[in-house]
């Protein structure tokens, strides 16, 4: 082979690698949505952020995650709405109410429930849209335990954990 031909072939692969490294970087993109991004810029580094989220997506993979049943659902719907009504008298309380049935939710379809750092990186695989939400509920709900919170940081609480309560009622199919 001349030279011009190994040019040509390691030109070649190079753009094959390229292109392998824009689609995996586009799927994650695309599955993590704005944990994506989130990732990225708190590891400082595309490689290692990439790394860690192809890790999630591989321990999600061992989960037995699994959708609510109809009539399960519809009791966590029931309990939602009686949280919601418990916040006009006591909204501290209904903020841990709404974590605590969060939390239940997340238990029920098989996501492991018992470190927040780890649940967090677990949602990230399926829910990422809405994960950011459960961040700063969970922030403001610790806030509320230390009675730092006004009623409208609790409202924005309850808020946020509705974003993820509805995400988590939908199962992965999206139905």
């Amino acid at each position: 082979m001349t030279i011009v031909m190994w040019v040509i072939v390691a030109g070649l692969v190079a753009i094959g690698g390229y292109l392998l490294i824009q689609k995996r970087r586009s799927g994650l993109r695309e599955r993590f949505g704005p944990e994506y991004d989130r990732t990225v810029a708190e590891r400082d580094d595309r490689g290692v952020a990439e790394k860690e989220l192809r890790a999630r997506e591989k321990r999600f993979g061992t989960l037995d995650i699994r959708p609510l049943d109809p009539q399960s659902r519809q009791n966590h719907v029931k309990a939602w709405n009686e949280v919601q009504e418990h916040f006009v008298d006591a909204p501290a309380k209904a903020v841990s109410e709404a974590d605590q049935l969060v939390t239940a939710v997340m238990a029920e379809r098989g996501y492991p429930v018992e470190d927040y750092e780890q649940q967090v990186a677990d949602l990230s695989v399926t829910h990422g849209t809405t994960l950011d939400h459960y961040r700063q509920a969970h922030a403001i709900s610790g806030r509320a335990a230390r009675d730092e919170t006004t009623t409208e940081d609790l409202r924005q609480a309850m808020q946020h954990y509705r974003a993820l309560f509805d995400d988590l009622l939908i199962d992965d199919s999206g139905r």
